[in-house]
């Protein structure tokens, strides 16, 4: 199972709606086929693991990570497809909240008398798919990536912060938003850092997220290279309503999707709303990468499922600019909290990664 897991990782960022799932087909002792999703979501990783086995198939026993579908859709029913090979055991990670699932596949095999195992490896799987299981309750997963000094600042007083991580976390930056649907950052970031928010990995540049920025009042240049790029790689803006449609018109004009919703605090577009609209777009994992109004609107409305803090060996001071902006906190029991998962060494750099836990 953790193989499949393994493999089901090559889907995230790609598949979106759909979840990444992973399938390995093992009989007497040996691999006879392997799967994972498909960009675009389709095929499925288990129609994948089937047609690589072929005959040696029959009487195998499949390892999946998430529950096999049992609705018809514009693919067959993965849990049919089994049975149609003749598997004879099937060993599944989580069970598929997709209410059109939801255990039915499970049902499916074992009315055709294959032996079902589940919760192997459950944990993990549901993290890997935390993304499309949230988007089930209106809302993609998010994760924000903050990359500060010791300190916890992101640029001197003056601005200045290229480059504070080295070279090694900054490529480990671009894998993650190869690993997302989206990436989005706050009209001040992009104005002042004018970020491509691509992916730049060899190899990978197909693998480029969505951009999104958060612009309350439309203040992002007509010139500027997201706009100027965005017929090449789709970018979106969130803004507030009321602003001139003829400046709308001119983003949309120049190949960028403007969405209005509601103010939030401070005026700036309204995070739970923003979210709303990116899951009922098939959007499943969000990137979050800046500035610091950004990260405090989604960080106090308890958006932020899980951090991604890189950490340079550098002290800037009290007068360098935050990482996450006023939170309006009085009480330290009010503060939200993470639990630290792993951390890896990236050259001098940290990379620590967290979970929300309350």
């Amino acid at each position: 199972m953790a193989a499949a897991l393994t493999l089901a990782r090559r889907g995230l960022g790609n598949v979106a709606p759909n979840p990444a799932v992973g399938c390995i087909l093992v009989k007497d002792g040996a691999v006879v086929g392997r799967g994972w999703t498909q960009p675009g979501g389709r095929p499925h990783a288990e129609t994948e693991a089937l047609a690589r086995a072929g005959a040696a198939a029959r009487g195998a026993t499949a390892y999946v990570t998430l529950e096999p579908c049992s609705h018809h859709g514009k693919t067959g029913p993965c849990a049919e497809a089994l049975i149609a090979a003749g598997v004879a055991r099937v060993v599944v990670a989580t069970i598929d909240p997709d209410p059109r699932v939801a255990g039915r596949g499970i049902a499916l095999l074992k009315a055709a008398g294959i032996a079902v195992a589940t919760g192997c490896l459950e944990c993990e799987a549901q993290s890997l798919n935390a993304g499309f299981f949230c988007k089930l309750d209106g809302r993609p997963s998010i994760t924000l990536k903050l990359a500060t000094s010791l300190d916890g600042c992101i640029a001197t007083r003056t601005g200045d912060s290229q480059w504070i991580t080295g070279e090694l976390a900054r490529a480990r930056s671009h894998l993650l938003r190869a690993e997302h649907d989206a990436v989005m950052v706050g009209v001040g970031t992009a104005i002042a850092d004018n970020p491509q928010l691509t992916c730049r990995l060899p190899g990978l540049s197909q693998r480029s997220p969505m951009r999104i920025v958060a612009d309350g009042r439309l203040r992002l240049p007509l010139t500027h290279f997201l706009v100027r790029t965005a017929c090449e790689v789709p970018t979106v803006l969130f803004t507030n309503a009321g602003n001139p449609a003829e400046r709308r018109g001119a983003y949309t004009r120049a190949g960028v999707e403007v969405i209005e919703v509601p103010s939030g605090p401070g005026g700036h577009p309204d995070p739970v709303q923003a979210m709303k609209r990116l899951a009922e777009k098939g959007i499943t994992r969000v990137l979050v990468e800046g500035g610091g109004q950004v990260a405090a609107s989604l960080v106090h409305a308890g958006l932020v499922d899980r951090l991604y803090w890189f950490r340079g060996p550098c002290i800037i001071g009290d007068e360098g600019r935050s990482a996450v902006g006023a939170l309006g906190l009085d009480k330290l029991k009010l503060a939200p909290t993470y639990a630290l998962d792993a951390v890896e060494r990236l050259g001098d750099d940290l990379l620590e990664i967290y979970r929300l836990s309350r």
